[in-house]
């Protein structure tokens, strides 16, 4: 038989899905990591219930991750190319995600009267009751599976385990991937435990073999790779990117990291990535609670620890009077918050950006702080890095607003060397005012105030949450002293703006509509911002990473332009904030808050409409 044609592609989109618990995740992140070694661009989406594992077959429990590969990649994609479907529960969910001419992949053995009936379908033919057109590649996936592991000795149910691995196989035959990097991460994954690699190892090469038998059936592609500059490049996802931020913010400070932290979706991964780094001197600690978490934190910042507390927005809010603490007393505390579908437990599994106004304003009086937001999964990595800085260079507690998406999504990223981020300098008192030195002494250009760590020699000091004399450090109740402090606290946030890069401008120069983003999205609206550029539509673009203090050439940005449009995955909390701050600019919404992130289509007809009105 005749190969089909190549079908050369500057980027594709795979989505992988099944049951929770059936490893689509693990099956994903293989064949991200295994694409950006080749110097693929990469952008994933994890999408998966908040249940450990639902009813088996169900609507509810499926898990789904949808990855975008190629060259100059910003998004996961709106629609996918190639869907695998290994149950008809996720051929139902995940088939409206699929491009007009694109391929589904399942699992056929699943597909059985009732597994049809626990999806609720209605006859024996899901395509056709789906209205399904496309090519769809009937693959034995279960009984393949068995067959490759039948001399194994292995029980049934392990066996069924590795399902998800013959379908990597068969995906990275699809794809021109080479087998090499993905037992790697295998063998890794299952160091302990040889038996079970050696079982993946043998499904992942059968589910590669098997590709060359169906290459009539199905085209093979090839994906541009990205021009890179050079280096080592893995996936990264935004997590562990925070997590080894915090790691090269303490190399560069010279001050031990310490994490005082509480287990909640999607933060946990922090705590289980710094868990694991005692051999670099991390000290992580899994508190009883929220409070605990921060309240150990500020602890460990008293004595000169870089300190850090991660959670997600219930926790934030439990952690807000520990956090206002931190803003009287003065003292450096990175607050990482993984932000989640609320208000209350909410959707915990699903990404919004609905914390922000927390972030600004939660906690009791007038309690000013710095807060940050990364871009993207491995922006993660320098913005933990900026936090940090900031935190120990103006004697603040930041903030860091991340989110589900860019926290358990992946990007490429270039491992760096330690000399390419800067050094960080604690401002500790120097011994030219040993003598004549004050709690509440400041440097006089970023009024931070000195870090005296306990146990250094006549710098015996008290700092707690009452409020203190501008001079002596004594609890005071003054009242002129006690506004002079929350005005001195206020321009010690406002000044930081002097330490932070202006706000960049992409898109059309000429362009008289400006798009604003904010943290995690920033991949769609890039994307929608290029492709409305391309298709006629002029559109400037900019995107923040610093929320409070703003940029210092903010205003001037803004007043460029004719109409500013803010998107954001809440009801408007940016563009609230902004057209505070600046009530001349005129300023639109785009606002999605289905605990999904952004279609770049949604932002297109977004601008479209706001701009032809």
């Amino acid at each position: 038989m005749e190969n089909p044609k190549v079908k050369m592609l500057d980027k594709v989109v795979v989505r992988f899905s099944g049951d929770s618990g059936d490893g689509m995740q693990l099956a994903g992140n293989i064949f991200t990591n295994v694409s950006a070694g080749l110097g693929n661009s990469v952008s994933t989406f994890p999408d998966y219930p908040a249940e450990i594992r639902a009813p088996q077959g169900s609507l509810s429990g499926v898990s789904g991750f949808q990855v975008s590969v190629g060259s100059n990649v910003h998004t996961p994609g709106d629609r996918c190319d190639v869907l695998i479907a290994m149950n008809p529960a996720a051929l139902k969910q995940n088939v409206k995600f699929l491009k007009p001419g694109g391929v589904i992949i399942v699992d056929i053995d699943s597909f059985k009267k009732e597994a049809l009936a626990k999806a609720l379908f209605t006859t024996d033919d899901p395509f056709k009751e789906l209205g399904i057109t496309a090519q769809v590649v009937e693959v034995p996936v279960t009984s393949m599976t068995k067959a490759a592991l039948a001399d194994s000795g292995m029980d049934n149910k392990s066996v069924l385990k590795c399902r998800n691995i013959f379908a990597l196989g068969l995906v990275c035959w699809l794809f021109d991937r080479p087998l090499e990097a993905a037992l790697r991460m295998l063998k890794n994954k299952f160091a302990k435990k040889p038996a079970i690699y050696e079982a993946n190892a043998k499904v992942i090469q059968a589910g590669y073999d098997y590709g060359h038998n169906i290459h009539a059936s199905v085209s093979t592609y090839r994906i541009e790779s990205d021009e890179v500059r050079p280096g080592v490049y893995t996936d990264l996802n935004g997590n562990t990117a925070t997590a080894w931020g915090l790691i090269m913010a303490s190399e560069k400070s010279g001050r031990p990291l310490f994490l005082g932290s509480y287990p909640i979706t999607p933060a946990t991964d922090i705590l289980h990535e710094l868990a694991k780094r005692k051999d670099l001197g991390v000290k992580a600690c899994q508190m009883e609670d929220e409070i605990a978490g921060v309240c150990s934190a500020i602890g460990a910042s008293f004595a000169g620890n870089l300190a850090v507390t991660s959670t997600s927005g219930p926790g934030l809010a439990l952690k807000g009077e520990g956090i206002g603490l931190a803003v009287i007393a003065e003292l450096p505390l990175v607050v990482i918050d993984v932000q989640r579908g609320g208000p209350s437990t909410g959707l915990p599994t699903k990404t919004e950006q609905t914390d922000l106004m927390q972030a600004l304003y939660g906690r009791n009086g007038e309690s000013p702080l710095c807060v940050v937001a990364p871009a993207t999964p491995t922006d993660c990595f320098t913005m933990a890095f900026e936090a940090a800085r900031i935190a120990i260079d103006h004697m603040t507690p930041v903030i860091l607003l991340s989110d589900a998406f860019i926290g358990n999504g992946s990007s490429a990223w270039r491992i760096p060397e330690a000399d390419e981020y800067p050094e960080i300098k604690p401002r500790f008192v120097p011994d030219e005012l040993r003598g004549q030195w004050s709690p509440y002494m400041r440097d006089e250009n970023t009024l931070a105030r000195y870090w005296a760590v306990p146990g250094t020699e006549g710098l015996a000091h008290r700092i707690g949450g009452l409020e203190k004399d501008a001079q002596t450090g004594a609890i005071s109740t003054d009242p002129v002293n006690h506004e002079k402090m929350v005005l001195l606290r206020r321009e010690k946030v406002a000044r930081i703006a002097n330490d932070i890069p202006a706000l960049e401008v992409a898109g059309n120069p000429d362009a008289d509509t400006l798009l604003i983003g904010w943290g995690g999205t920033f991949g769609h609206l890039m994307t929608a911002t290029n492709d409305l550029n391309a298709s006629g539509t002029p559109l400037a673009f900019a995107h923040f990473r610093y929320i409070n203090p703003l940029p210092a050439n903010t205003a001037e940005v803004l007043r460029k332009y004719r109409r500013v449009i803010v998107a954001e995955l809440n009801c408007g909390q940016f563009a609230d904030f902004l057209q505070a701050k600046f009530p001349d600019v005129e300023i639109h919404r785009i606002n999605k808050i289905q605990g999904q992130p952004f279609l770049v289509s949604e932002v297109i007809n977004g601008v479209k409409n706001i701009i032809n009105k």
